[in-house]
């Protein structure tokens, strides 16, 4: 767990994080939760329509009449139909932002570059039409940027955000070079790696990130489970 200014970021596995912020509890790509006990998210974010990271298992496990449920227009069909207990579904795509009493969330573009499912036919794993998601949180002025599933895109560039979240992997997503030059390009106060874990990639590739960052502040969280 990582604490910045009484905000509380809690690393699940693979791209799942949860925050624990102003007394509430957002999720972000919740898969595979070996964590009991978890509170009942506030907010969900789901980046993308893949299984792990909109995964109905691991939603309905902490969702409640209370929960709001967030993703682009590619996840609402989803969302709305297997998701049991939810209060709303709100949409939130590429260059949108949704307002609450205490929280402010935008989204980004996150897509492939180079990274292809059909090498041919150039077609990416996350192609940028698909309008998946990078989700940026305003929490009071703190801002905490989860990258979602992409390659360093010109999207990220100065984006300044306290926190940044970015995936290290290979498998799909930048691998530990390329996520070194995001990091640098995003100008994050704190960089957290991520996408490995949960049968994806590498743990050791989080080290190999932060040793190549020496004059960043670079956090590498454990994997929260019982």
């Amino acid at each position: 767990m990582f604490e910045y200014e009484e905000i509380k970021i809690h690393w699940l596995g693979h791209d799942a994080f949860w925050i624990e912020a102003k007394g509430k509890n957002i999720y972000i790509d919740p898969f595979k939760l070996a964590k009991s006990n978890l509170p009942k998210a506030d907010i969900v974010v789901t980046s993308h329509e893949h299984f792990d990271h909109l995964n109905p298992e691991a939603i309905n496990s902490i969702s409640d009449e209370n929960t709001t449920l967030i993703g682009p227009k590619i996840c609402q069909e989803q969302l709305n139909a297997e998701i049991d207990r939810k209060k709303e579904v709100k949409e939130l795509n590429p260059g949108e932002s949704i307002a609450f009493e205490w929280i402010r969330i935008s989204a980004i573009a996150a897509y492939n570059t180079h990274r292809f499912r059909d090498p041919e036919t150039k077609t990416p794993f996350h192609p940028k039409e698909s309008g998946h998601i990078g989700t940026i949180f305003d929490i009071d002025g703190i801002v905490i940027y989860h990258c979602g599933d992409t390659d360093k895109i010109p999207e990220m560039e100065n984006l300044k955000p306290t926190i940044a979240l970015i995936p290290v992997s290979g498998t799909y997503v930048m691998d530990v070079e390329e996520a070194v030059e995001a990091a640098k390009v995003i100008k994050a106060e704190v960089s957290i790696p991520m996408h490995v874990g949960r049968g994806i990639g590498e743990l050791e590739y989080i080290n190999e990130f932060r040793d190549k960052l020496p004059s960043f502040q670079v956090e590498t969280l454990e994997i929260e489970e019982d």
